[in-house]
């Protein structure tokens, strides 16, 4: 069995396919390399970075397995590959610790001008009056849309700083703590912050466009960290501009890299932003790598 890794895996996820006996590559391939290289192959493992389209999964001919070292699945055509009996496998609940608490150090930037008193001192600045007024998070109203493993993660710890939670998701499952479930409106008309861990609806598009956004208490902080395009970034900036929404952290963006067109939001000066790094601490990737590879073990063992 041939195993094809082009996003990289943690030392731990490649000895256990080794260990497994499979033939595993490691190597970063053009789109068009990975149609003309991937009929050699019995499975795919790709992080976010490779797009695992129609065309690929036509060409891999031997393709049995393809796996996302990840939470979404967004960048594989999942619908082609059932429909040709090919197995999809991710990760959902390895890196949901990790994003968590970037959503939770977001929080924290916009709320007391870290991301600006930071590089200002660095300039030979000292902004204690410009930067003396910011907001705790104790006692403010937190607004979680999507419930799931994240979400989750993010609701204890915000619970764990004094944050009363409202959730919003219509598959709920019950969990053991407490968080106040609501209904879309109610969270979105009293939510003080509002952080969303959904994937892309790429059938009806942002969760959150200009119809949410009017929706809010003004003075509001929009968080992402799930997914390029879960919140409309064009309404984002005017709403900002506006003054309706107070801050913004994204760690996601409708294009990565992001264009020239979406620096005026990047440069925002009430914008705290990062490079798509939700899931990219040692601790989360050791977890990926190995959940994973178990994974497709498993699924590739049951297959020979």
């Amino acid at each position: 069995m041939k195993v094809l890794i082009t996003d990289g895996i943690s030392p731990e996820g490649a000895k256990i396919l080794a260990d497994a006996g499979f033939d595993v590559c490691q190597k970063a391939l053009s789109p068009q390399d990975l149609i003309t290289q991937i009929a050699d192959y019995d499975c795919i493992l790709v992080r976010s970075a490779t797009k695992v389209t129609k065309e690929v999964i036509d060409a891999g001919k031997n393709l049995r397995v393809i796996a996302r070292g990840g939470v979404g699945v967004d960048n594989i055509d999942v619908k082609h590959a059932e429909d040709k009996n090919i197995m999809v496998l991710n990760t959902p609940g390895a890196s949901a610790i990790s994003v968590a608490e970037l959503t939770i150090a977001h929080m924290l930037t916009v709320s007391r001008f870290l991301h600006l008193s930071s590089m200002e001192m660095r300039q030979g600045k000292w902004p204690k009056k410009e930067y003396g007024k910011g907001i705790e998070l104790y006692k403010k109203t937190l607004g979680i849309i999507g419930l799931g493993n994240i979400g989750k993660e993010v609701a204890r710890r915000a619970l764990g700083m004094g944050m009363h939670v409202l959730a919003f998701d219509p598959p709920f499952a019950p969990m053991d703590f407490i968080v106040e479930i609501t209904t879309r409106e109610k969270l979105l008309a009293t939510s003080d912050f509002i952080t969303l861990h959904v994937p892309l609806d790429k059938q009806h598009g942002p969760t959150i466009g200009k119809a949410e956004l009017d929706m809010m208490k003004k003075g509001v902080v929009i968080v992402n960290c799930a997914r390029g395009g879960v919140v409309n970034q064009a309404a984002l900036l005017e709403a900002l501009e506006s003054g309706k929404v107070a801050a913004a952290a994204l760690d996601v963006f409708e294009h990565e890299p992001p264009t020239d067109a979406e620096k005026a939001l990047i440069n925002h000066p009430r914008v705290s932003v990062s490079p798509h790094i939700g899931g990219s601490t040692v601790e989360a990737q050791e977890r990926v790598g190995a959940e994973i590879a178990i994974k497709v073990v498993k699924a590739l063992g049951a297959n020979r």
